[in-house]
């Protein structure tokens, strides 16, 4: 017998019972790729491989307590923020996290699986951009996503890199380190993850969209690059390789039932 050599994760957000979103999606990609998962539960889903029909709020001081009797017995080398249900869940995780300064912050807040997504709270995307994205390593949003947080700070729509660019300034100018835009066009369509700092693009990796229909392929590509942060890697270096694991997680992807593909987070032999 042995103390634990695995990295372990803390993983808040919901709980999928098909397991392709949330907690149970990020506890099999860390355990694929060397880590162990822990959770704190924020809310509880009603759901089958085709849709969500009800996601039920779990109260935020429960899931604060799970969260800090983990946190009181065991090492954690990374967090992983992925969609709760209120700015209150926010405030608690925040106040969480600011006691471990050192460990990974890896923020994957909108699940676009949920019914609206997240987006539609003013209130959770002002909680997020001012007392918990400061805190992160990462913020992780596609690019609609970006826009739709950039309704706090500026009228009007944007286009272009150079809207993209101002808008990951504001992030950045209040202590983010980074901000990973997902699913980015440019002119010729070509579609690409990208990795910003407060002094501009620091790497990006492009990739092609498989057939699918999927469920989980974002919740996938967030899990691996938390695992792969908590072992150690740079974040430069775990946007490519995050988006190779999804890749091959795609590619061997189930259908359990009637409705989407699941990725198969340990396809490999």
């Amino acid at each position: 017998m042995q103390n634990q050599t695995f990295p372990l994760i803390l993983s808040f957000g919901v709980c999928d019972p098909v397991g392709a979103l949330g907690v149970q999606a990020d506890v099999a990609a860390f355990a694929a790729l060397g880590c162990h998962g822990l959770s704190a539960i924020s809310g509880m889903m009603v759901a089958d491989s085709a849709r969500v029909e009800h996601v039920y709020e779990l109260d935020s001081d429960w899931m604060a307590e799970q969260a800090r009797t983990l946190l009181e017995d065991m090492p954690i080398a990374a967090f992983k923020v992925g969609a709760v249900g209120s700015a209150l869940h926010l405030a608690a995780i925040a106040e969480i996290v600011s006691d471990y300064p050192d460990a990974p912050l890896i923020l994957d807040p909108f699940m676009s699986a949920l019914p609206d997504a997240g987006l539609g709270d003013e209130e959770m995307l002002s909680a997020l951009r001012s007392i918990l994205a400061p805190q992160a390593t990462v913020l992780m949003l596609s690019q609609p996503e970006l826009g739709r947080m950039a309704e706090l700070w500026r009228d009007g729509d944007g286009h272009g890199d150079d809207v993209l660019l101002e808008d990951v300034a504001e992030l950045t100018s209040s202590g983010l380190q980074y901000v990973l835009v997902t699913g980015a066009r440019d002119a010729t369509g070509a579609c690409s993850n990208r990795l910003y700092d407060a002094e501009g693009e620091v790497a990006r990796v492009d990739w092609q969209h498989l057939p699918g229909p999927f469920v989980g392929a974002g919740n996938t590509y967030s899990a691996a690059f938390t695992a792969l942060m908590a072992r150690g890697m740079d974040a430069a270096s775990s946007l490519a390789v995050a988006q190779e694991y999804t890749n091959g997680a795609l590619e061997h992807a189930q259908r359990f039932g009637m409705g989407k593909f699941i990725p198969n987070k340990f396809f490999r032999p």
